[in-house]
């Protein structure tokens, strides 16, 4: 096997530009959520669109009509008046409007897509809406639960015009400890390990926020009508003009989950292939650092069995390289556990047990995370929301129906 000795030592080598990644990322996290954010303050118009009545509903808005922020407008969205959310979007307006710091609160029927999807409907419905004193425009999905200062750090980067957009992103906090729900958080958890400070980022759709004048010289809406990706498509145009999309590690928002398999599978590949086809970039980077993950673990170890087996000259060495695999992912696992402790410390009771099975069980979440990918190699049609969607571009959609 001395074929195997050269390869050996450059797959271990591999594995430092992960571990300082995760460890730049880890610190990057916990520096930024220790500030103080308060003297940039524009006028925000956030925009939350909804369908139907997500699992803790009630408290997902409450979250957002308590926001510390002087100077915003809340803005719901509905298609019709018949969707379960209107009237209890209604009920939570009259009751928690007179205590919340929002200057209007608005509920929009913005009716039936056409050429997008209807979150995106939405969202233009309501940017059509907002007056001219507006500087920021902020979405929320309302399958999210924010703390009170969410809104105030996810302002506060734009005051740099290097900062074309800003972003949090979602935690999965299991409402039931079942293997799928689990396996979602942790997989979820491993995608948002990336985002840091890097140019690279992403924006995600449930908290994000950009300016008003850069969303209108950027054409967003008009890259918007026939997209089915809000924030895919809005961190694309962002990067074409040399901006960055600046992750802000305190908009880290829980969301309540409960998922079976079949409903885990569903997502997985709905996500992957609206990733594939709104950002292939993203979609292949995901795929290749997937598979190499994967493959260096198990073949490298399958390799290093066969070497002891047959007493080869550098067994030892070929024994270290799934060894330091495997110590890199368990220091991933764990740093990321540690971050999602602090950021979210008052759901750390609640992910006690899935922050257990990220640690515990990674070896397993990765192979699963390459399954979804691959199953979204194939097909361009999904359902979302009870809609069913066909992708012809990253600017380009088909509503196939109801």
């Amino acid at each position: 096997m001395d074929w195997y000795y050269y390869i050996a030592w450059m797959i271990i080598f591999s594995q430092i530009p992960y571990l300082v990644l995760a460890i730049k990322n880890y610190r990057y996290a916990l520096t930024k959520f220790r500030k103080r954010r308060a003297h940039y303050t524009p006028s925000v118009a956030l925009t939350v669109p909804c369908k139907d009545l997500d699992r803790d509903f009630e408290e997902n808005i409450t979250s957002l009509f308590n926001q510390d922020y002087e100077d915003f407008s809340l803005i719901f969205v509905v298609a019709e008046t018949d969707d379960p959310a209107y009237p209890a979007l209604c009920k939570l307006r009259d009751r928690l409007a007179a205590d919340s710091k929002a200057r209007q609160v608005r509920i929009l029927i913005s009716g039936r897509t056409t050429g997008c999807s209807q979150k995106i409907h939405n969202q233009l419905y309501a940017y059509h809406a907002i007056g001219e004193t507006i500087e920021v425009l902020a979405f929320a999905d309302s399958d999210v639960c924010v703390r009170s200062d969410w809104l105030k750090y996810l302002v506060h980067p734009l005051r740099h015009d290097k900062n074309g957009a800003t972003s949090g992103y979602r935690w999965f906090v299991p409402k039931t400890n079942n293997l799928a729900t689990l396996a979602l958080s942790a997989i979820n958890g491993k995608v948002a390990q990336l985002l840091g400070n890097t140019r690279c980022n992403q924006a995600w759709g449930g908290s994000m926020a950009i300016k008003v004048e850069t969303f209108r010289e950027l054409g967003i809406d008009r890259i918007w009508a026939g997209a089915l990706s809000d924030d895919l498509c809005l961190s694309s145009a962002v990067k074409s003009v040399r901006k960055k999309v600046e992750f802000v590690p305190a908009c880290l928002v829980a969301s309540y989950e409960s998922a079976s398999w079949r409903g885990l599978f569903e997502f997985a590949r709905r996500q992957f292939i609206i990733t594939k086809v709104a950002s292939p970039g993203t979609w292949w980077f995901g795929l290749l650092v997937t598979f190499y993950s994967v493959m260096c673990l198990w073949i490298t170890l399958a390799l290093a069995i066969y070497a002891m087996a047959i007493e080869a000259q550098h067994a030892p060495l070929y024994m270290a390289v799934p060894i330091v695999f495997f110590c890199g992912q368990l220091t991933r696992a764990v740093l990321r556990e540690i971050v999602v402790s602090i950021l979210l410390q008052e759901h750390r009771r609640e992910l006690r047990l899935a922050a257990a099975a990220d640690i515990l069980l990674f070896w397993i979440w990765s192979p699963l995370l390459l399954l979804f990918i691959l199953s979204s190699a194939f097909g361009r049609t999904i359902r979302w929301r009870g809609i069913e969607y066909r992708l012809i571009s990253p600017t380009e959609t088909i509503v196939l129906g109801r």
